[in-house]
């Protein structure tokens, strides 16, 4: 990785950030007692909340391996990435195919002080870290360029990230944004909140982020479908993560519905 991106910010500890909230559900360390707080909230609330969290990033793990065996496709751009939790993207799409190029992008200024220890990938590929909010589509694209030759299919990776951006507050533009820019071949990898499996408990939740300062959004699967417009969903189409093509060795403990569905869609 090349460190080309200048801290930005201060780390805003007087309140959670969801990506750190994510990796206190995962068990990491690099998170504040804000986070931890909130934390503890949507546990009381929702006991499994630490297993929705662990099988979106097994489905991130799966989708990766899918998309680089069944598409071909050598290049990634992860929005949202979220703090380094290994495996990291990079080093699954690597492990298959070396030279990989996989550019990550995030806000949090604690995700940019970890990315330059955790992100290494193969000397054969190219893994790279952008300091940007998810909200400015343009400036991703742009930056992502130096990397990534947007005139080859890449996978964009919209991994547990549009549930904290409103539909008002850009979401679509994101995605169609982002997507637009995609040439042919390339593809949509998304996972997002939903409240068709447990309103109540999903309903609770939303309040707790709410009362923190978070903004979090829940998707049926039609508003779902949506995101995926124009685009061909690979099988099984947009499901429950637990069910995007589960692996036979998963810890059974593990399984169940989770209240996330997940999907991938190929631009023809």
């Amino acid at each position: 990785m090349t460190g080309t991106e200048p801290a930005v910010s201060r780390i805003d500890t007087s309140r959670p950030h969801p990506a750190r909230v994510y990796d206190w559900f995962l068990g990491g360390k690099d998170n504040y007692p804000v986070d931890e707080e909130l934390g503890r909230q949507i546990t009381a609330m929702q006991g499994d909340a630490p297993r929705h969290a662990r099988a979106n990033r097994r489905f991130m793990e799966r989708a990766t391996r899918a998309v680089v065996r069944d598409t071909g496709i050598r290049q990634f751009l992860d929005v949202g990435a979220g703090i380094p939790t290994e495996p990291n993207l990079h080093q699954i799409a690597q492990s298959v195919v070396p030279d990989a190029r996989v550019v990550y992008v995030d806000n949090d200024p604690i995700v940019l002080a970890h990315a330059a220890a955790l992100l290494r990938g193969t000397p054969e590929g190219v893994t790279e870290y952008v300091q940007a909010d998810a909200r400015e589509p343009e400036r991703i694209l742009e930056r992502a360029a130096s990397v990534l030759d947007f005139d080859r299919p890449v996978a964009l990776s919209l991994i547990a990230l549009l549930h904290f951006i409103a539909d008002d507050d850009g979401a679509h533009r994101l995605v169609d944004t982002l997507v637009g820019a995609l040439a042919p071949g390339s593809c949509l990898v998304l996972s997002a909140m939903t409240a068709d499996f447990d309103p109540e408990n999903v309903r609770r939740g939303i309040e707790a982020y709410t009362a923190s300062g978070v903004t979090l959004v829940a998707r049926s699967h039609a508003e779902m479908r949506r995101l995926f417009k124009g685009l061909e969903l690979l099988e099984p189409g947009i499901v429950a993560l637990s069910d995007w093509r589960p692996s036979e060795d998963e810890d059974a403990a593990e399984e169940g519905p989770v209240s996330l569905y997940g999907a991938v869609g190929i631009k023809r």
